[in-house]
This record gives C-alpha cells, structure tokens and sequence, in this order.
C-alpha cells in the first residue's frame, strides 16, 4: 500500500513540476505495457484521474457529437441537447454512440468520467472535437458567467441608477441584467457537468479511485453512522466478509441490513457500497473476528494488531448528495 501511495505522489509532484515549468504533459494508457494492477481500461477514465490528480479547473472529453442528448440525434430529429448536468445520478442521456476511430469508449466511459472529475471538483465538458477552438470559447463563456452573475447579496449594476432596497425596481433590475447576460454569450454546443461543492480530493481520492479493491466488507447501518461521524471500523459492526485480500488492501465498503440474532443469516439485502477502505486485516482474519469485540482480538487470533479492521483516516466514502437540476442557459 505504501508503495502504491508513493508512485501516487511521485506522480502528482511529477505533474505540478512539468506544469510549474510551463510543460504540458501527455498522458496516455498504453496497452502493450498496461498490466492488471495498473490498467484503467479507458483514457476517459484516465484523465478524469489525472485532473483530479492535479486538482485541474475542468477536463475535456472530446468526442465526434457536440454534446449529450436525450435521444439519438442521429436517428431522432427531435433530440433535445443536454446542455447543463448538476446531478449525474439523475442524468438521462443517449449513451448509444460507441465511440470514434481516433479514441477508445463512448458516451457511457465519458459520463463515468464525468462523474469522476466532478467529484474532485473538476468542472468536466463534453464538445466536438473536429474543432480545437471550442475549448478556449467555453472557458471563457463558463468564466464570463462565473464572474457576471450577481451575488446574492449584492445589487446588480443598473446603469447608474440606485434601486432602494426592497422596492419593486431592484427585482425587476436584477432579472434584466442576468437576461441580458445570457442572451450576449455565446459559446459552442457542449454539456457542462457542475463540480461538487464539497469536492474528494488527495488521499480520499486515491483510496477511492487509485485502488484496485480485493474484496468487500459488509457492514451494518451502526457501524456506517459511526463511520460517517469520524469513527474508525470495528470489527463488531462487521457482518461478512468476500473474496482474498492481504493487510493494507483495498477493500469495498457494502452496507446491509442486520437481521435478528437466532437466525441462520446475519444479514440480508443486495447492500449498498458506500466506500473503500484499506484494512488492517486479512480477509481470514476479518472472518473470525467479525461481530465481536476488539478486547476480543487477542484471544481470537493470538494478537491484535489493532483494535480496528480499518483506521477512518484509511476509509474513504463516495458523494451519495444529490444536487438540485437548473435549467441550462440557451446558447
């Protein structure tokens, strides 16, 4: 594991010392050196981690179609342009194209890698890429709204004249100036996909994204609350365990519901994974401590080389909050 983690730095610091010198890396995934451990499968999913690596404003997936669409515009004349995604989950797109000649992947690897970025706080846009200079036309359409639109706190700009505070001008003013704001940019056809506001970054990020995990723990509803709330994983929240894995891997964090004591089953429930976490423990282990206490460790395995199956500074949750869909601005 600690391995693993110093290739992670190395290349994070690799990157910030190329960019410092004004270098612009190329990263690719090359199959012919790729082993298992190492392979990503795809370069839209590569780069999402390369951005989040690097803590990058946006990342763009190129592509031979000018954005998402609800249905194939291809086939449907009636397919409506997805414009603005603030909440992936809630995302209903056409993913049927398959991918181009000059890249590997289609429209499902992009949204993955979407979802990826935006969870580093990555601002990610899906555009055409038969032409180069739509990039540096979005950015500074997606700049001018950010810098444009009005606090809330804070009046418009109403051509010198001062609006009292609460009177029935100063709404009317506000929503003018924002109209006229939309209606003056122009950038090319893209989809845009909204960061999160509370973005996983650095270590989280690795344990969550730079792991290959080996196995699955499941635990129960407690033990996740517990966790939620900074507490490391003890083995009585512990219901089950799956697959082979060594001390300090990478493991899936599922959540299911704990049955009554008496039955044959602890558990039952198609889960739900939360999280990773790297473990204190062996799975053969794991599976005899499971449920007990930690002052029952020692006696169950003749040591105890922690109270914990993992440390909350080693336990990393994916973003479950939804975030509300706005209405995308005309371009």
């Amino acid at each position: 594991m600690y391995e693993q983690r110093t290739q992670y730095l190395n290349a994070q610091n690799t990157f910030a010392e190329l960019l410092e010198m004004g270098v612009i890396p190329i990263v690719n995934e090359n199959d012919t050196l790729a082993v298992t451990e190492i392979k990503f499968g795809d370069n839209d999913t590569l780069s999402a981690i390369t951005a989040a690596m690097v803590h990058a404003d946006y990342l763009f997936l190129m592509t031979d179609v000018d954005c998402l669409y609800d249905k194939n515009p291809r086939t449907n004349p009636d397919a409506e342009a997805i414009e603005v995604v603030e909440d992936i989950s809630t995302l209903q797109a056409d993913v049927s194209s398959a991918g181009s000649a000059l890249g590997t992947g289609g429209m499902s690897t992009k949204i993955v890698a979407a979802r990826l970025a935006t969870s580093a706080g990555v601002t990610t846009v899906i555009t055409r890429s038969s032409n180069p200079g739509n990039i540096a036309n979005i950015v500074r359409y997606v700049q001018a709204i950010k810098t444009s639109t009005p606090q809330a706190d804070t009046p418009p700009p109403s051509k010198g004249i001062n609006y009292p505070t609460g009177s029935l001008e100063e709404p009317l003013a506000r929503s003018t100036n924002s109209l006229n704001l939309e209606t003056s940019l122009r950038a090319p056809l893209h989809t845009r996909f909204i960061p999160s506001p509370q973005p996983i970054r650095d270590r989280y990020f690795w344990l969550l994204h730079g792991l290959a995990p080996h196995g699955t723990i499941y635990i129960d509803a407690g033990a996740h609350r517990a966790l939620t709330n900074k507490a490391g994983l003890l083995p009585a929240g512990v219901l089950d365990v799956e697959g082979t894995f060594s001390q300090q891997e990478a493991v899936r964090l599922v959540v299911v519901e704990r049955l009554p004591k008496g039955g044959a089953k602890l558990w039952d429930g198609p889960g739900h994974e939360v999280g990773r976490a790297l473990v204190n423990y062996s799975a053969a282990e794991i599976a005899r401590i499971k449920g007990v206490r930690s002052s029952e460790i020692q006696g169950l395995l003749g040591y105890a080389d922690s109270e914990y199956i993992a440390l909350r500074e080693n336990i990393s949750f994916f973003k479950t909050e939804s975030r509300p869909v706005t209405p995308s601005i005309e371009l």
